[in-house]
C-alpha cells in the first residue's frame, strides 16, 4: 500500500487535554490536505472544527472518554448533543468493568441504546483490548457486532497500551464481517499500520503518520 492510500484509512487524532484549538485548527488542515478519514478530537471542539472543515473532512469526538465507566443515560446525551454539534463519527468507550464481570446483557443493552442515538451516523465501540482478557474480548466483539455498531475501536491511546496485530486477528475473527475494526494506540509508524491493516484493520486512529508525513518534506 502506498502512504496515500494508508492515510485515507486514518483517523488523524488530537485527543490531548492541553491542545488548544490553535492546534486543532492546523492539524484539521493537515487531514484535509493528506485526505484521512477523519480529524478525531475533543468533544469541547467539535463545534468549531465542523464550523471550520464544513464538508471538507469528518469530525470525529469521544464519548465516555477515555474511561468508559459514565453512565448509559451520560452517553447517550453526549452522543446525541455532539451529533448535533457537527459530529459525524462518534467513539464511544464500553463500560470495561461491566464487561470484566460477564455483565454481557447490560453492555449490550448500552451499545443498542448508543446505536440508536447515533442512527446515520458513524459509531465506533471502543473496547480497551488491553484490558479484555481475550475470552471476554470474543464475548465483547460479538456484542459489538450484535448491536449494529459500525467499528469496534481496539483502545482509547490512554491505557497501558494501544493496539497489537493479536488484537485485530481476534476482532476479525469473532465479529461479523460487517462490523469494521479501528486499530488505535501506538501506531507510530507506517510498517506499524501495514501490519494493522493486513491483519483486518479497516480503520487506523493515530496522530503520527501524518506528522512522519510532514518531517519528509
Amino acid at each position: 500500500m502506498t502512504k496515500q492510500e494508508i492515510l485515507k484509512m486514518c483517523d488523524h487524532t488530537v485527543l490531548r487535554t492541553d491542545a488548544p484549538f490553535s492546534e486543532i485548527a492546523d492539524n484539521c488542515a493537515l487531514a484535509i490536505k493528506y485526505n484521512c478519514a477523519s480529524m478525531c478530537l475533543a468533544p469541547a471542539h467539535v463545534y468549531e472544527a465542523k464550523k471550520l472543515c464544513g464538508d471538507k473532512l469528518k469530525i470525529c469526538t469521544v464519548v465516555g472518554f477515555p474511561n468508559g465507566y459514565n453512565d448509559t443515560a451520560t452517553k447517550v446525551f453526549e452522543a446525541k448533543h455532539l451529533i448535533e454539534e457537527g459530529a459525524d463519527e462518534i467513539d464511544a468507550v464500553i463500560n470495561v468493568g461491566w464487561a470484566v464481570s460477564g455483565l454481557y446483557e447490560a453492555v449490550l443493552e448500552e451499545l443498542l441504546q448508543l446505536r440508536k442515538a447515533t442512527e446515520g451516523s458513524i459509531l465506533k465501540v471502543i473496547v480497551e483490548t488491553c484490558r479484555l482478557p481475550e475470552p471476554v474480548l470474543r464475548e465483547i466483539c460479538k456484542l459489538v457486532s450484535a448491536s449494529g455498531a459500525n467499528f469496534i475501536k481496539t483502545s482509547t491511546g490512554f491505557a497501558e497500551r494501544g493496539a497489537t496485530v493479536r488484537d485485530i486477528e481476534i476482532m476479525r475473527e469473532m465479529c461479523a464481517p460487517e462490523t469494521k475494526i479501528k486499530a488505535a494506540g501506538g501506531i507510530s509508524s507506517f510498517e506499524d499500520a501495514v501490519k494493522m491493516i493486513t491483519a483486518g484493520a479497516d480503520r487506523l486512529g493515530t496522530s503520527r503518520l501524518v506528522k512522519l508525513m510532514l518531517e519528509e518534506q
